[in-house]
């Protein structure tokens, strides 16, 4: 194999987990290079190793170069993969990992140090951790003062689901009076049906409040609509679409599942909801194009959309879809923090029926939200939606006080696939999808796939495949 090709897999394999190539490329109808290629390496590997005997030294010579580093900095504006690409060094580097320390040209070890003349020690670096924007804190009940407190909560609990029952049929049946006869859903709503729905928006804040939300701190103002016609926010429970629809009785975009929710997909019917299949890019299409034509027309309700896709701890800020930046127009942000000591509210890896049982026998719960400032695209951004979406997500990232990751809804179908499957700690799986996709171009349900397959040539639970197995 020649020496650039070594190189090359030394800095791409550490990067793709090992489900994603562990598949040969003969299961595809379509050929993918970037997956043979990978697939003949290993085995090239394999093939390599096996030749080794035990004279054979562990580590190669120092090499006859130096060690180099090319640090190239971009403005923000002329950042382009492109470019990147093209200015990628051709020297190939290599550095010596067992001791920290590089060559120089006499064949001596310089420390990296600069402070060692001073007697100081090295640096230690902490180990990295992995971030899991799903994991709900607490998702057993723990400690004697949750016990007390759920028994004291009890009674409570009872009356908060009557009232959270009470206010769902009456928001229901006025939402279908609201709705009865009307034939036009491609037009806004007429005002006389808008006002009936204050009535369901009523109910909403009632069902807030038998959550335990009795009172929401807000911080900033929602934006005109005539300058604001689109919103995003952050995803961290179902909490917040009930508020949303009492605060800003706004359009939104949900998954077509949502339909046949009882009495919920009534309900967002009435916010004339425009519904999304993830997996077909026809229906993501159609959904944008259809975001495009309210946005754009001041009679229509704003269009409010979670740009993560999912729900997510609200420990970080996962990766954007585009639907609400393409558009190019100027987009609010609203982030939501649900402070907490003792019970995480965020509908991570959670059943729904336990969610709202710890809700329930809550004293209280918090929620804070707030407005930022409103984002104008810039000429560039609006003809480049990735770039416009990085810069929302940077403000609200930097207003919660949060990381960027990449990952995606694709890591959640991982995790819930491992857990499925009985693995431990499935948390584990997860790769960061969304920078798997636009690297590899391997979608979401091909890695669900994979680590199907994969899991199943697994005869134990290490999760690692020897020589033969492979």
């Amino acid at each position: 194999m020649p020496h650039c090709i070594k190189s090359l897999n030394s800095t791409i394999l550490p990067y793709i987990p090992p489900f994603l190539f562990s598949i040969h490329p003969n299961t595809h109808t379509e050929r993918n290079p970037t997956k043979e290629f990978l697939s003949a390496d290993i085995h090239l590997w394999f093939s390599e190793m096996a030749e080794l005997d035990m004279t054979s030294p562990l580590l190669s010579s120092p090499s006859s170069y130096q060690p180099q580093t090319v640090l190239t900095v971009y403005d923000d504006q002329d950042y382009e993969p492109s470019n990147l690409q093209s200015s990628l060094p051709t020297t190939i580097l290599h550095q010596n990992h067992n001791h920290g320390r590089t060559h120089n040209e006499n064949g001596h070890h310089s420390s990296p140090n600069p402070y060692e003349f001073l007697r100081s020690g090295g640096f230690s670096v902490p180990a990295s951790t992995t971030v899991d924007p799903f994991r709900n804190e607490t998702p057993f009940i723990s400690g004697i003062y949750e016990v007390i407190k759920i028994v004291l909560c009890l009674p409570i609990a009872l009356a908060r689901l009557v009232l959270f029952g009470a206010s769902l049929v009456v928001g229901y049946m006025a939402t279908k009076v609201a709705l009865a006869g009307w034939r036009d859903k491609q037009n806004p709503m007429p005002k006389w049906r808008c006002r009936l729905m204050w009535v369901t928006r009523v109910c909403a804040r009632f069902i807030l409040f038998s959550f335990g939300y009795h009172w929401i701190r807000r911080k900033g103002k929602p934006a005109p609509r005539e300058i604001a016609p689109v919103v995003v926010s952050n995803h961290v429970s179902y909490i917040e679409p009930i508020f949303y629809f009492y605060e800003l009785f706004p359009t939104i975009v949900a998954s077509e599942s949502h339909d046949s929710i009882p009495f919920v997909g009534t309900i967002i019917r009435a916010m004339q909801v425009i519904y999304v299949n993830r997996f077909s890019p026809t229906s993501r299409k159609n959904a944008v194009n259809e975001i495009k034509r309210r946005a754009s027309c001041n009679v229509f309700p704003r269009v409010l959309l979670f740009p993560e896709g999912t729900t997510t701890n609200g420990k970080a800020l996962i990766s954007f879809q585009l639907g609400a930046f393409i558009a190019g127009h100027p987009i609010q942000p609203i982030i939501v923090r649900y402070p907490h000591v003792h019970f995480d509210q965020s509908w991570g890896f959670i059943s729904l029926p336990k969610l709202m049982f710890r809700m329930f026998t809550q004293f209280h719960n918090f929620m804070e939200v707030e407005y930022l400032p409103l984002i104008m695209p810039s000429d560039h951004q609006k003809q480049n939606a990735v770039r416009f979406a990085e810069r929302t997500g940077r403000a609200m990232a930097s207003a919660l006080n949060v990381v960027q990751t990449s990952h995606s809804y694709g890591d959640l179908m991982l995790l819930m696939k491992a857990a499925q499957l009985q693995q431990d700690k499935p948390w584990s799986y997860m790769v960061e999808m969304a920078r798997i996709e636009s690297l590899y171009h391997i979608s979401s349900l091909e890695a669900v796939d994979f680590l199907d397959k994969f899991l199943s040539m697994n005869s134990d639970p290490s999760s690692y495949l020897d020589q033969l197995m492979f």
